[in-house]
C-alpha cells in the first residue's frame, strides 16, 4: 500500500462534505480560505515553482491583498522582465524598497523591490570582510565580478540573503518574495549549498596553498601570475583566469564561515511557522509534476506548505449533448448549420481538455492530501495594472 492510501480515510462523508475515493471533497473555496489565512497570518510567502506559471502575478496580487487588509507589505521580484513594476503602476524597481501609493486601498501599505544581484553579493563582502583592503580585493577581481553576476545559483542565494536582510529590519508585516524564473523549483532550495560549496571548494583551496605557506606577502609581492602553471594557462588560452580565481579565494579566506553561518540563519527562517511556501503551477503535466516534487522536498526540509496555486485553468460551460445525427445533418447543411457545428465541435474539445486539466490536479492533490488548492481561470487579458491584480486575487482569495 502507498504511503498517500495509507493516509486515505475510509470513504463516507467528513464536516458535512461530500468525500471522493475516501477524502473530502476540496473546493475552491478551501483554496480560497486558505489563502486568505496566509496572507493575514504569515510574516513570509515565498512564491515557488518553474518559470513562466504565474509566479509574478501571483507573488503581486498576495501582496496587494494583504496591503489591502491592513498590513504592512513589501514584495520582493527576481524577475528581470519587470512585469512587477509595470502591473504596480511603478516605471522602475531597484535593490531597495519604494512605496507603491497609487489607487492603493485600506489603512496598510505596500513596498515593492526588484533584487540587484551584484549589489547585494558586495553588501555581503562588504559585511563580512576584514578590512576595506579585503573588500577593494575581491570587489576589483574579475573572477569575482563574474561569479556575482553570472554564476548559476547566486541569484536564489542572494534572493534569500535580501529576504533575511528585509526581515531582520522589522519594517513589514509581511513580505511576499517572487522566486527566480529557474527551471526548476528546487534550485530556489538548493542553490545556497551549493554556492557555499564552491566558496569552500577543496581545489581553490589548493590553488592558494603555496601562498599561505609562504605567508600573506607572497600575493601581494608576486602574485599567482607568476606561477608557472598561470603562465602556461595564458599562453595557451590568452586568459588569466586562473590567477583570478586563485587571488579571489586567496582574498575571500577567513569569510566563508560567515556566509556558511548566514545561510544557516536563512533556512531556519525558511523553516518557521510564520514562513508558508505558495506553490504555483499550471495544469500541464509538466508543471504540476513539478510542483508535486517540490511540495515533497518542502515536507521533507519539513518547511510549511501554504497552498497550491493552479493558473491558467480551462473552464467549458454546460451544453446539451447533441446526437450524432443531429450533428451530421449540421455539418452538412448551409453555412450557419456548419457554423454552429463547428462551435459544438470546438466547445467539446474545450471540455475535454478542461476535463483532462482537472484529472491531473485531482491526482496532485491525491498525492499531497493535507494541501490545498485555489484554481485559478486563464483569463481574458494580461494582469498588467492594480486592478487586473485586484482581479487576480478575486479568484486566489475566492
Amino acid at each position: 500500500m502507498s504511503p498517500s492510501a495509507a493516509r486515505r480515510p475510509a470513504p463516507g462523508t467528513r464536516g458535512g462534505r461530500a468525500t471522493s475515493r475516501g477524502r473530502p471533497r476540496r473546493t475552491a473555496a478551501d483554496g480560497g480560505s486558505r489563502m486568505d489565512e496566509v496572507v493575514r497570518s504569515a510574516r513570509i510567502v515565498l512564491c515557488c515553482g518553474s518559470g513562466g506559471v504565474g509566479k509574478t502575478s501571483t507573488a503581486a496580487a498576495l501582496a496587494l491583498h494583504a496591503a489591502e487588509l491592513g498590513r504592512r507589505t513589501c514584495v520582493l521580484t527576481i524577475d528581470p522582465a519587470r512585469r512587477l513594476a509595470q502591473a504596480l503602476g511603478l516605471d522602475l524597481l531597484s535593490n531597495e524598497p519604494r512605496p507603491v501609493a497609487r489607487d492603493l486601498r485600506g489603512s496598510g501599505s505596500l513596498d515593492a523591490m526588484m533584487l540587484d544581484m551584484r549589489r547585494t553579493f558586495d553588501e555581503l563582502i562588504e559585511r563580512y570582510a576584514r578590512d576595506a583592503e579585503q573588500v577593494d580585493r575581491i570587489l576589483a577581481n574579475r573572477f569575482y565580478q563574474r561569479v556575482s553576476s553570472t554564476l548559476a545559483g547566486t541569484q536564489e542565494y542572494m534572493a534569500m540573503e535580501k529576504l533575511y536582510e528585509l526581515h531582520e529590519s522589522r519594517r513589514w508585516e509581511l513580505l511576499v518574495v517572487d522566486t527566480p524564473p529557474t527551471r526548476s523549483a528546487l534550485d530556489f532550495l538548493d542553490a545556497p549549498e551549493n554556492l557555499n560549496d564552491l566558496l569552500d571548494a577543496r581545489v581553490f583551496r589548493l590553488l592558494i596553498a603555496p601562498a599561505q605557506r609562504i605567508g600573506r606577502g607572497y600575493l601581494r609581492g608576486l602574485g599567482l601570475a607568476t606561477t608557472a602553471m598561470s603562465r602556461m594557462v595564458r599562453r595557451i588560452t590568452g586568459s588569466e583566469l586562473l590567477a583570478e580565481v586563485g587571488e579571489f579565494f586567496a582574498a575571500f579566506e577567513g569569510m566563508y564561515d560567515g556566509f556558511r553561518s548566514r545561510a544557516q540563519r536563512v533556512y531556519d527562517l525558511l523553516k518557521d511557522p510564520g514562513t508558508q511556501f505558495v506553490v504555483v503551477a499550471t495544469p500541464d503535466e509538466p508543471a504540476l509534476r513539478e510542483a508535486a516534487f517540490f511540495a515533497g522536498r518542502l515536507a521533507d526540509d519539513r518547511m510549511p506548505l501554504g497552498a497550491l496555486v493552479v493558473n491558467r485553468v480551462h473552464r467549458a460551460g454546460p451544453v446539451p449533448a447533441v446526437p450524432a445525427e443531429a450533428m451530421a445533418r449540421l455539418a452538412g447543411g448551409s453555412g450557419t448549420a456548419r457554423l454552429l457545428a463547428d462551435l459544438l465541435d470546438q466547445h467539446l474539445a474545450l471540455a475535454a481538455l478542461a476535463a483532462a486539466e482537472q484529472r491531473r490536479v485531482a491526482a496532485l492533490l491525491d498525492s499531497v492530501p493535507s494541501l490545498a488548492a485555489v484554481q485559478v481561470p486563464l483569463l481574458a487579458d494580461d494582469v498588467h495594472d492594480l486592478p487586473g491584480l485586484r482581479r487576480l486575487g478575486a479568484h486566489l482569495f475566492a
